[in-house]
């Protein structure tokens, strides 16, 4: 029977694996699979928030920002002023950054398509679900306090 720990490699390999993938994929674009990520994410729905895109991505504020700066100096993104909400900024994809998505769309079908294909179509609903799930259950022992202790240093636990 899996435990905690199995599930947990499983998903690193399973996602190290189709980062990878995707940035070989991708390289010759100039893209990395992180900011395609970004890319898609406006592809699907322009005019979001920045911290909007944090929260989708699954990353942090200061790495979506440091990628958003990139592809905003690549003209693919803009970043300008939200309409209702000075402090916040809103985020869209250029025609160029557009067109470069349609590319690396296309590009990207080397990891959907071997993806895909290693499920029955019921089965991949449930992954979906399961993964979903897992992110859940880790957002609600972060926000728990998840941490119990803290180790003093790496030394410590050899005394």
């Amino acid at each position: 029977m899996a435990n905690g720990h199995d599930i947990a490699m499983g998903l690193r390999a399973a996602y190290w694996a189709m980062h990878r993938r995707t940035e070989a994929g991708l390289a010759r674009c100039g893209v990395t699979a992180d900011q395609f990520v970004l890319l898609s994410l406006l592809a699907e729905q322009d005019g979001i928030t920045q911290q909007e895109l944090v929260r989708r991505a699954s990353s942090d504020a200061n790495t979506i920002r440091a990628m958003l700066v990139l592809l905003e100096k690549r003209g693919l993104v803009t970043r300008d002023k939200h309409p209702t909400d000075g402090r916040a900024r809103s985020v869209a994809l250029t025609r160029k950054g557009r067109q470069i998505y349609e590319k690396l769309w296309s590009r990207s079908e080397v990891v959907r398509v071997p993806l895909l294909a290693a499920f029955e179509p019921q089965e991949a609903d449930l992954v979906v679900e399961f993964l979903t799930r897992i992110s859940e259950a880790m957002t609600q022992a972060k926000a728990g306090g998840g941490r119990r202790r803290v180790c003093a240093s790496a030394t410590a636990a050899d005394d």
